[in-house]
């Protein structure tokens, strides 16, 4: 029996290995961490709108050798929270099957189908580094057959966070490529069905994220759905046809199917209830965190589907995971600070502070700010295993 099983290599999974090594560490105790990953990278999932995403990856075994926490490739396929255990299988078609005395759930979330006809056939996305790879794939073919039916437009399908990064990426993404005039002259649409763009972001940087469409002649259709999609069509909820061949789908989020495999009553996205501890509410000696944790981060607001909540929460539920097998006291998890900063590409970016999303930088000052989150403190820690511990503590606070 493995004393604390990991499931997920995402943000979550690999903070909660280096939360639970920590009190490992410090208690000198003989408890063994075991995380189960798809394969043997983190992918920098909050960068996969940018260009060269198969430059997003890290080893885990560089953050995980050091604290001697073991990794297992594999696809868990069914847990059991009665006997214990997790089944996994691997790339050779085997199956495998671990015991464990606490389970840590943090396997992520995924993008819903867009429920409409040709979305699977004929729609892109930036949800995994698979999604992300295959859609770079694309883009280069769209600047070499340019001219081809259906390669002047570029549909974004979402006008949330993911959608507003992506879109006002595109532009600069494609003159990388080697043809600024077929960038320049790009027609780029979002189609977002709310009645507001960033429905989630609020009106505090709203006016910011207009400017900055407008300045990079974006189109906005807002209160509009996708009804359906063909090979070099996008259908529109009021009858419209867009021609495209880049339909690309950034909106709706849920958390990993594997939260079903648990007796308990699941909210809208899919999301374990957990308690302040993260213990996982009617099921004893399981854990969650990250995207499959429905976690309040103060009295009223609950975590949201981001790698700023998913690290802290990994922290917590590793410590916690540690600590009760030795018999120590619980950390109750709280973060107080909730900041958004949003790439905008050309126009720089917008930063907030607080559920009001009040904007604190805008321009090129918010743009170095979002340079720091996206190529510094979202990284695993690596080197020798003092430094790395050190960054677990549960009350370190994330640079800002």
């Amino acid at each position: 029996m493995t004393n604390i099983v990991i499931v997920g290599g995402g943000f979550a999974g690999v903070w909660a290995a280096l939360g639970a090594a920590r009190q490992i560490d410090e208690h000198a105790a003989a408890i063994d961490v075991l995380l189960i990953s798809r394969d043997r990278y983190l992918t920098i999932r909050p960068r996969l709108y940018e260009a060269d995403p198969r430059s997003l990856r890290v080893p885990l075994h560089t953050t995980l050798d050091p604290v001697g926490v073991s990794l297992v490739e594999g696809v868990v396929e069914t847990i059991d929270p009665t006997r214990q255990t997790v089944t996994l299988g691997n790339s050779q078609g085997q199956h495998e099957e671990h015991a464990y005395e606490r389970l840590i759930l943090a396997a992520g979330s995924r993008q819903k189908a867009l429920p409409v006809s040709g979305a699977t056939d004929f729609t892109w996305n930036i949800d995994s580094y698979a999604g992300a790879a295959a859609l770079d794939d694309h883009l280069h073919d769209v600047v070499r057959h340019a001219g081809s039916r259906g390669n002047d437009t570029i549909v974004v399908v979402g006008g949330g966070f993911a959608g507003i990064e992506l879109a006002t990426e595109l532009r600069d993404r494609l003159a990388s490529l080697g043809n600024s005039d077929i960038a320049a002259a790009m027609r780029i649409v979002i189609v977002e069905q709310a009645d507001a763009i960033g429905p989630e972001l609020g009106p505090g940087p709203r006016a910011d994220i207009q400017r900055a469409l407008q300045s990079q002649h974006i189109e906005v259709l807002i209160g509009t759905r996708v009804d359906g999609v063909r090979e070099h069509c996008v259908v529109l909820s009021d009858g419209r046809e867009i021609e495209t061949t880049t339909a690309v789908v950034t909106a709706g989020l849920e958390a990993s199917p594997l939260t079903a495999q648990f007796d308990v009553e699941l909210d809208a996205m899919g999301r374990l209830p957990v308690d302040d501890t993260l213990r996982v509410v009617g099921v004893p000696g399981v854990f969650a965190a990250g995207d499959v944790a429905h976690a309040y981060v103060d009295d009223a607001h609950l975590a949201m589907m981001s790698c700023q909540h998913a690290m802290p929460m990994g922290r917590y539920a590793g410590h916690n995971a540690a600590r009760e097998i030795l018999g120590l006291p619980l950390g109750s998890y709280r973060q107080s600070d909730y900041v958004t900063c949003l790439d905008l590409g050309a126009a720089g970016a917008v930063f907030t502070t607080g559920w009001e999303r009040t904007v604190k930088l805008r321009g090129d000052a918010a743009k170095e700010r979002k340079r720091g989150i996206n190529t510094e403190w979202i990284y695993p820690p690596t080197g020798d295993k003092n430094t790395i511990l050190a960054m677990a503590d549960i009350a370190r606070r994330s640079p800002r």
